[in-house]
């Protein structure tokens, strides 16, 4: 290889080691122990627990280092990226919108693709029979600021009423919203909770619906259906105290692609509408697609025979996919009850949240272009049949040695590591079991960030059979390396 001057975009050894001193000179990495890059190993091994890895450039499911080696980005670069790293398509929109109109403040102004995209989200937003509709749309800047404004609007909402004693939020165990503080209350993974709960709001956590935990003999369906059950006697106990319940549909994907039956759905819509309380899903990561329909609450069984199935919330929260994994983006839907709970004389009453890039041009433009991806390549439709095709490649994977549990909705697949399958019996957190799996499927090309010791598959939906059956052998081979510590 050339040296680093001819080939500014690619590196040499040498290069790569100059660098990762560059890179550790100046920055601080997010959800990184950074000791990690630099000196921490795992037991009886030699070399840092994370490589640094400096990307080039992306071509369509694949990452390509300034090495030039080639990474399938199996995590779709958190959860954001739909249709392929370099997608034309949105980066000619980018482009365009940047000739135009880059960026202004949206309180006072608007712009068309502010308007066009709320037009588009609330046409295809999901609706319930006999539900007012979804009728509103506040712009954010990332999943966590759309969280945060959906937990303020709900209880400002009450408190204009009147209702004071409405301050409390329910969320579920094991549960993600994001690193604000608002979200991080609503959120009940230990790891990124525990040391700030000084400063959190108070929330309570009724029990989740993750199949994973039923009872023996208990079926997913009847797993939900027992939570369902303890949220209701939550709610029964708080009642009049609780503005709003949020939950993550279908999927607790930082909570370790936790997987909950549909039927909870129904009821929790139902047990909100019993007790006044709102429903907030955040469908940030998986929305657009990803568990086999556009929204994950539209696979909830209808409220009455007749009806088309799938709940509506009365804040819907959304983000990643909704750019295509170009620009940050988030959006939180309202219904026009809550937007006219705002409408006052009073500066007070009104919700004055706001973001200095709240409803960005080059952003929405890219969600447009998004969304004209989603409908016109019959994305969903064919995400049915890459699922299929991810469920055979991942069934064999069941039967290896530490595999405890193989779960999958849609285009999530994930797989619980424990020793000796046993769901009860841990890796020893100090094996890094998980980080070692990760480390050994980077070495073989293909990215596959662990969450605690579940590896999961959440692929671009341009994945195509020979990506998908490196990702399957991969995954074998990174497991089989990773536990042969155990």
């Amino acid at each position: 290889m050339a040296d680093d001057a001819a080939h500014p975009h690619m590196i040499s050894a040498g290069g790569a080691d100059r660098w990762r001193e560059r890179d550790l000179a100046v920055l601080w990495h997010p959800c990184t122990q950074m000791r990690e890059h630099v000196s921490a190993t795992f037991a009886g091994d030699a070399g840092p627990t994370l490589p640094l890895v400096p990307i080039a450039r992306g071509e369509g499911a694949w990452l390509v280092g300034q090495d030039g080696r080639r990474y399938l980005d199996a995590v779709s670069s958190w959860w954001t990226n739909l249709f392929g790293h370099a997608e034309p398509r949105i980066g000619a929109a980018i482009a365009a919108q940047a000739g135009r109109l880059e960026q202004v403040i949206l309180a006072g102004f608007s712009h068309e693709p502010a308007v066009a995209l709320a037009e588009r989200l609330l046409a295809i937003a999901p609706r319930e029979a006999g539900r007012a509709p979804l009728a509103k749309v506040f712009y954010a800047d990332n999943g966590s600021a759309g969280v945060e404004v959906a937990l303020k609007m709900a209880f400002h909402w009450f408190r204009n009423r009147g209702d004071l004693r409405r301050t409390k939020f329910v969320a579920l165990a094991n549960g993600y919203h994001g690193e604000t503080l608002g979200a991080l209350a609503v959120g009940d993974v230990p790891l990124y909770r525990r040391v700030y709960a000084p400063l959190l709001a108070e929330c309570l956590f009724a029990p989740s619906p993750d199949a994973y935990e039923a009872v023996p003999g208990e079926s997913p369906e009847a797993c939900a259906r027992r939570a369902a059950g303890a949220l209701g006697e939550l709610l029964e106990r708080h009642a009049g105290e609780v503005c709003a319940f949020i939950l993550e549909p279908l999927v607790q994907c930082a909570g370790g692609m936790r997987m909950h039956h549909p039927l909870y759905l129904r009821l929790a819509r139902d047990l909100c509408d019993r007790h006044g309380v709102m429903l907030i899903a955040d469908e940030i990561a998986v929305g657009f697609g990803r568990t086999g329909t556009l929204f994950a609450c539209e696979q909830a069984p209808a409220a009455r025979e007749g009806d088309a199935p799938g709940i509506q919330p009365d804040l819907l929260c959304l983000s990643k996919g909704l750019t295509g994994g170009f620009l940050p983006l988030a959006a939180v839907l309202a219904t026009q009850s809550i937007y006219d709970g705002f409408l006052d004389d009073s500066r007070e009453r009104a919700f004055l949240h706001s973001h200095s890039y709240t409803g960005n041009p080059l952003a929405c433009a890219a969600a447009l272009a998004s969304l004209g991806i989603l409908e016109s390549d019959r994305v969903v439709e064919r995400n049915r049949a890459t699922a299929t095709r991810m469920a055979a490649l991942a069934a064999p994977l069941a039967a290896l040695p530490h595999v405890a549990d193989v779960r999958q909705a849609g285009m999530i697949v994930a797989f619980e590591l424990a020793r000796d399958c046993r769901r009860d019996a841990p890796f020893d957190p100090s094996l890094r079991v998980g980080l070692r799996a990760y480390r050994a499927a980077l070495e073989r090309g293909v990215v596959l960030r662990p969450l605690g010791d579940i590896l999961y598959w959440m692929p671009p939906y341009c994945v195509d059979d020979a990506q998908l059956e490196l990702l399957a052998r991969t995954t074998a081979e990174a497991i089989a390396e990773a536990t042969a510590c155990a």
